[in-house]
């Protein structure tokens, strides 16, 4: 069943997030920077764009933006298998399906283990870092070709049919990350889905897209399938802290600084922590995962 974009998801009842809203890089704590470095090189196929000697930025073939920014914490603690409250996993959307059957393939050559989904809206991979960060390498399928049930999209965790995916990309090797790869989305391990929608849905300004997924709740801005999945799967278990391998922060970059602010100010109207930082604002989830709303930034 499809509908107009007017019906589809849940709005919040104040603030929205802008249409055009969209996701820009992660920070991650890790124990070893060089270890990370040829992990994130050799299997995800992430270049170099810039660092020091205990952090450094990562992005595409391209190297026209920052996706995975790493700083090293040599005592960091890696996450155990359970998880920690915090990050389930990053995900990063490459511009194409033969793209993602290039780097199956490449996965394969190399002996690198991944699980595998078809969500119906994507098809995904899935990998754990040297530090036990998750990780998902995705691509959307058309727009065109998601279906709704009532308002709600439809989403399946299904079996990938890999070789058909790999045929998709008619031979050609892997050469790395391509230019126009971005930040997809973010998913969070949180202990309560009632706290993540009053921080997320009704604070920040998403949209509720999947409500009734076991245990999970998808939000996004514009009528994308998700920038933000919350699930109650790793409950009981403690928060990541500060002596963690864990997600420092990730970015939700909105048109303009009037947005920014504007979204800022009716997240601390709610009473969550709002820290400004050089035009830039920090806020703080119930579980002490911190997102970092910004500007686009302007290109000549």
């Amino acid at each position: 069943m499809t509908k107009t974009e007017g019906q589809q998801g849940i709005r919040p009842s104040g603030y929205r997030l802008p249409e055009s809203t969209h996701l820009g890089s992660v920070r991650l704590q890790v124990a070893d920077i060089e270890r990370s470095v040829l992990f994130y090189s050799r299997v995800l196929g992430m270049c170099v764009i810039g660092g020091t000697a205990d952090s450094v930025s990562l992005g595409a073939q391209d190297k026209d933006r920052e996706i995975i920014h790493l700083r090293q914490l040599k005592s960091a603690r890696p996450v155990p298998k359970r998880g920690l409250l915090g990050l389930y996993h990053f995900a990063i959307l490459l511009p194409d399906r033969a793209s993602l059957g290039r780097f199956v393939a490449h996965l394969s050559e190399i002996g690198e283990y991944a699980g595998m989904s078809d969500h119906f809206v994507s098809e995904a991979v899935y990998l754990t870092d040297p530090d036990g960060l998750g990780i998902e390498v995705y691509a959307d399928r058309p727009r065109d070709a998601w279906r709704y049930d009532e308002r709600q999209l439809y989403m399946t965790t299904n079996h990938l049919d890999v070789d058909d995916l790999v045929k998709s990309a008619r031979g050609k090797r892997w050469t790395g990350m391509p230019p126009g790869t971005v930040l997809g989305h973010v998913h969070l391990y949180v202990d309560d889905i009632d706290k993540a929608a009053a921080f997320y849905h009704d604070a920040l300004g998403f949209d509720k897209v999947v409500w009734s997924y076991p245990g999970a709740l998808f939000l996004s801005a514009g009528g994308y399938h998700h920038h933000l999945g919350t699930n109650t799967w790793a409950k009981g278990a403690p928060r990541a802290t500060d002596a963690d391998a864990r997600l420092l922060e990730w970015e939700i970059v909105v048109p303009t600084l009037k947005d920014a602010e504007e979204a800022a100010r009716h997240v601390k109207d709610a009473g969550y922590e709002v820290k400004k930082e050089e035009g830039e604002w920090v806020l703080t989830d119930p579980w002490g995962t911190s997102l970092r709303l910004v500007p686009e930034r302007k290109t000549n």
